[in-house]
């Protein structure tokens, strides 16, 4: 009862009304609140902190940011303030703006599938993956919207697609029934700490991936991990580039890598029989991309 009580005392602050309304339509950062409720950074975090306190919020990591949704089941005595939340009138048009903000979201995600495919990429995956014989056990590493898993399980026994972000899981999901794929299992975890058992895997492909993670030496550590003796790590990247406008929009967290330091963090792992193939740029576009191969030894 006392919780309740302070429920309901936290939300007669009109701007935490407004901000669990906001994250009971969509998971958001505090960049997006921000821009939606307009009020100060610091501010819109004392409110986060204090609705999370309270168990009305959940925080989750994505890509660099930390997200907030709703952590209320409708069986919690506490639900009709969600109700109450939801009904309450938008004097401040913040549902107009979330969905802006949400259709803004989208075209960043389909600007960075757009980015390399399907000619650079798909033009060096093809390359790879030719000469590998089904069935494997294949692990994705970042598979996003799914493209390149649904792909795979054309010829693989099974595939595992890993990443953090739900709502490209999901679109993986309906990629993966339109196509009647059942050998796609869908795991929405941290590369860098994968639930996967060591050992069972022949192959892991990274495509594009690992320049969306903090710490990619560890990523490729949990790759040769999952990896059976002989098992394979397919990787494609980009080259170093200055297009900083990627950081922000498309949620990079490093410029490409030099293929030798990738190299380098793929010997540390353990990896040998290294390959690499690098692609001229295609036109006028400022990326290039690499592919490195390599073997886990027996």
């Amino acid at each position: 009862m006392e919780e309740l009580s302070q429920s309901f005392r936290a939300l007669g602050d009109p701007t935490r009304l407004r901000i669990l309304r906001l994250v009971a339509e969509a998971p958001l950062n505090v960049t997006e609140l921000v821009s939606l409720v307009g009020v100060a950074q610091s501010s819109v975090s004392h409110h986060l902190g204090k609705l999370k306190n309270l168990g009305l919020l959940r925080e989750e990591r994505q890509a660099g940011f930390s997200y907030y949704s709703l952590a209320l089941e409708q069986q919690d005595a506490r639900w009709p303030l969600i109700r109450m939340a939801r009904e309450a009138e938008d004097a401040a048009g913040d549902s107009a703006r979330l969905k802006d903000l949400l259709r803004a979201r989208e075209d960043r995600q389909a600007l960075n599938e757009r980015l390399l495919e399907p000619g650079q990429s798909w033009f060096l995956w093809a390359g790879a993956l030719a000469s590998l014989l089904p069935p494997l056990d294949v692990v994705d590493f970042g598979c996003g919207t799914g493209v390149l898993s649904v792909a795979i399980a054309r010829w693989a026994r099974h595939v595992w697609a890993i990443d953090q972000n739900a709502e490209a899981l999901e679109q993986a999901r309906e990629r993966a029934g339109r196509e009647g794929r059942a050998n796609i299992t869908f795991l929405r975890e941290d590369l860098h700490r994968l639930s996967l058992k060591a050992g069972r895997m022949d192959l892991v492909v990274i495509s594009q991936s690992l320049h969306h993670v903090e710490a990619p030496a560890a990523v490729l550590a949990e790759a040769a991990r999952l990896l059976k003796p002989g098992g394979r790590l397919v990787l494609l990247e980009l080259m170093p580039h200055e297009e900083r406008w990627v950081l922000e929009r498309l949620g990079h967290r490093h410029l490409g890598f030099a293929p030798e330091s990738l190299e380098a963090a793929l010997r540390e792992a353990g990896f040998a029989s290294l390959t690499r193939e690098t692609h001229a740029r295609d036109g006028a576009s400022p990326f290039r991309v690499f592919l490195l191969t390599g073997v886990k030894p027996s």
